[in-house]
């Protein structure tokens, strides 16, 4: 059944007890040469992506929400990767706090105002995985996080800003909610705000960069968007090295690996002939 938009402040039973994640797979693509370069490219990774930056990334998005930060453990891991984990308070106020369910007229990303609600635990998590293929000179970097919060924080005010900090090639965005909260009535309510799409909180810019596919379930607010670069330049994905260096033969099979790698990624699946898709 299709849940109709409210308009309207309602006065809550309690605290919202709804819990809404926001949960992303960013993908960054490289070419390395040769191994010198390939070290390069994971040494760049690990000192752009410490346990330190990552912390950074992560209270910015706690600003960005409206979460007080109770709790940080970061992990630097050898030969590379990091991990981050923040579990985030609202603020604690004083009685029943009216809430506005289904108001659009907000600001997505960054610009949205901090929401102040009852304590109410909630994480941020991050992990990051580089990766490469053996033989191909192709490094694949993922960084995979979820930010869980309960009650009147919205995961999605931060939405802008981690695709921005990241600019990621390829990106898996899924958002669900979860759980129901009442009215002083005693009536459910299984979802606070209106969406139909992920891309509904994007910034315009953002959807001008990347094709995106969406696969939604409504009736279960299940939210799932994938995105893609749809402008391809070969001296974005190619570290140490300019793609005027390289003979237009080596440049035409380097080009193919790197898109193959990309549709693999956004299709999930393994693709043995990608040139009719090109």
């Amino acid at each position: 059944m299709e849940i109709k938009p409210i308009n309207k402040k309602l006065k809550l039973y309690g605290f919202n007890n709804l819990t809404k994640t926001l949960s992303f797979n960013f993908y960054d693509i490289c070419y390395a040469l040769n191994p010198e370069r390939h070290r390069e490219y994971i040494q760049y990774i690990d000192e752009e992506y410490n346990a330190d930056r990552l912390v950074q990334i992560l209270s910015d998005v706690s600003k960005i929400i409206g979460a007080n930060i109770l709790n940080i453990a970061n992990q630097d891991y050898e030969p590379q990767g990091a991990s981050v984990t923040m579990l985030v308070a609202e603020n604690e106020v004083i009685g029943d706090e009216p809430i506005n369910l289904g108001n659009n007229n907000e600001s997505p990303g960054p610009s949205s105002e901090a929401i102040v609600g009852h304590l109410d635990k909630s994480h941020i998590t991050v992990h990051t995985y580089p990766e490469n293929h053996p033989d191909k000179g192709i490094s694949t970097f993922r960084a995979d996080i979820d930010v869980s919060t309960c009650g009147h924080i919205s995961p999605l005010k931060a939405l802008n800003y981690l695709i921005t900090s990241f600019e990621p090639d390829i990106a898996v965005i899924d958002y669900r909610v979860r759980g129901f909260t009442r009215d002083v009535n005693g009536k459910k309510y299984f979802i606070d705000h209106k969406i139909n799409s992920i891309q509904n909180y994007m910034s315009s810019k953002t959807r001008e960069q990347y094709q995106m596919i969406d696969v939604n379930v409504y009736q279960e607010n299940i939210f799932h968007t994938k995105m893609i670069l749809k402008e391809f330049d070969l001296d974005h994905y190619l570290f140490g090295t300019e793609k005027k260096e390289l003979r237009p033969l080596e440049r035409r099979k380097i080009k193919h690996r790197i898109k193959k790698e990309m549709l693999e990624i956004f299709y999930g699946r393994n693709i043995p002939n990608v040139k009719n898709l090109f």
